[in-house]
């Protein structure tokens, strides 16, 4: 059977997705994934925090309830201790490890410290915190000379109350700042050589172009770094539970507000008080998100 030729010009009969079909496609599995393990999960929560056990109204009765809690107050203080270590650590050292590996990256040693960098992020948080309750014991760690210099002999005193802080933050940033230093090192490959190479001849040195140059052009990437440094910081967990069990109880099963939502949700089968402090955790998440992306101008066009 014969078939008459196509005129030259004319458009092919073949089926093709539209690009916003296409982009419909690549997304679609993960607001699947979004809906069921973070939507329904909100929305969940939110009914839990605003009712009682007999599912009734009860406004703002959990949230008090949390608030009035004699451990909530320490909780609060803790957290808010923590992140600002984590947050100012994270901004400062991430941006000056990235800056320094960007100085570096026409060397031999630069992608080795790349590698290095991100080795630590590829471990799972529970077993970055039982690496490091092996390296703050001076009887098994291999730096007990240092931390038997420093005046700690014992494991009890590395993990004394007041530590916590300063200790919760090394895990953190040990854990999870090498992949941020990734993202700001790709981030500073994308600013034009030209403009480099233009401060130079004007006379800037590494400071001046770093200070007045890069850290502007890395502001949008700093900020995002911010926001989710926040939002896992509000959500302080693992580090300070593992430790409390290894240390039998000095670090407190409650220090952290996540710790203290559990503690009701399990100990006092108190599901609502609960709910209502992971519920306040999430408005101050999206508070400061919002703060920050207004603030920055996160969405404006370069």
């Amino acid at each position: 059977m014969s078939t008459a030729a196509r005129p030259a010009g004319a458009p092919s009969r073949r089926r093709t997705l539209r690009p916003g079909r296409a982009g419909h496609l690549f997304v679609a599995a993960y607001v699947v994934l979004l809906v069921a393990f973070g939507v329904v999960p909100t929305v969940y929560a939110v009914y839990f925090a605003f009712t009682d056990a007999g599912d009734r109204f009860a406004g703002l009765a959990n949230f008090v309830e949390a608030a009035e809690d004699f451990r909530y107050a320490a909780a609060v203080g803790h957290v808010a201790l923590y992140l600002l270590f984590w947050l100012v650590s994270l901004v400062v050292f991430v941006v000056g490890l990235a800056l320094l590996l960007h100085r570096l990256r026409s060397r031999a040693g630069g992608t080795t410290l790349r590698f290095l960098f991100y080795i630590p992020g590829a471990l799972a948080g529970a077993a970055s915190v039982l690496v490091w309750l092996f390296m703050l014991d001076p009887s098994v760690s291999p730096v007990s000379f240092l931390l038997r210099a420093l005046g700690f002999d014992t494991f009890g005193k590395v993990v004394a109350p007041g530590h916590l802080p300063v200790l919760f933050t090394m895990i953190a940033f040990w854990t999870g700042a090498g992949g941020w230093i990734v993202v700001m090192y790709g981030a500073l490959n994308n600013i034009s050589p030209d403009l480099l190479e233009a401060a130079r001849i004007d006379g800037a040195g590494a400071w001046q172009t770093a200070w007045r140059i890069q850290i502007p052009l890395l502001r949008k990437w700093i900020v995002y770094m911010v926001i989710l440094a926040f939002a896992g910081g509000t959500q302080l967990f693992v580090e300070p539970q593992l430790l409390s069990q290894a240390s039998v109880g000095v670090a407190g099963r409650d220090y952290s507000l996540n710790q203290l939502s559990y503690d009701f949700a399990f100990q006092n089968n108190n599901v609502n008080t609960a709910a209502a402090i992971s519920v306040e955790l999430l408005v101050i998440g999206v508070v400061v998100a919002g703060v920050f992306v207004a603030r920055s101008g996160f969405f404006d066009a370069d």
